[in-house]
């Protein structure tokens, strides 16, 4: 957690937090999609929260890096997803609604994840084989 969050988490406790985050989807050339494993078996899109001063285009180059160890090249907006759909509950009992700017970049490989806490693998899946993934996203909009 950042030091943003951190400090918001001290003031606000567990309750209901509404954070702007962003995701990726990132495919390979058989269209295949890029997910993380995270340490506790879940799976998810490279993703994480939008710190302060940074851009929406910012943050997902940077969750990219720390996830993945790849470089995003290029990432266009496909939407903005929210509501209580979006509601997690975090292991530890901190709760948040995110509001996700989703996007479809193409990177680059450049080495391994730096959240080595967060991920422990990263893998290509093809849509027949995906797991459940924490939220919701239409799987209709991550393969188009």
């Amino acid at each position: 957690m950042s030091p943003y969050y951190e400090e918001l988490r001290k003031v606000y406790g567990k309750g209901l937090l509404i954070m702007p985050s962003v995701a990726a989807v990132i495919r390979d050339t058989t269209g295949r999609l890029l997910l993380i494993e995270k340490h506790d078996g879940n799976w998810s899109l490279p993703a994480g929260a939008i710190e302060p001063g940074e851009t929406p285009e910012q943050a997902v180059a940077r969750e990219v890096k720390e996830e993945t160890g790849m470089i995003c090249t290029a990432c266009r907006l496909l939407g903005l997803l929210g509501g209580s759909d979006y509601r997690y509950t975090y292991s530890n009992g901190d709760q948040v609604e995110y509001l996700v700017a989703l996007y479809r970049c193409d990177a680059l490989d450049d080495g391994a994840p730096t959240d080595v806490q967060e991920t422990r693998s990263v893998r290509y899946i093809a849509r027949e084989e995906m797991p459940g993934l924490a939220l919701p996203y239409d799987f209709d909009l991550l393969f188009q």
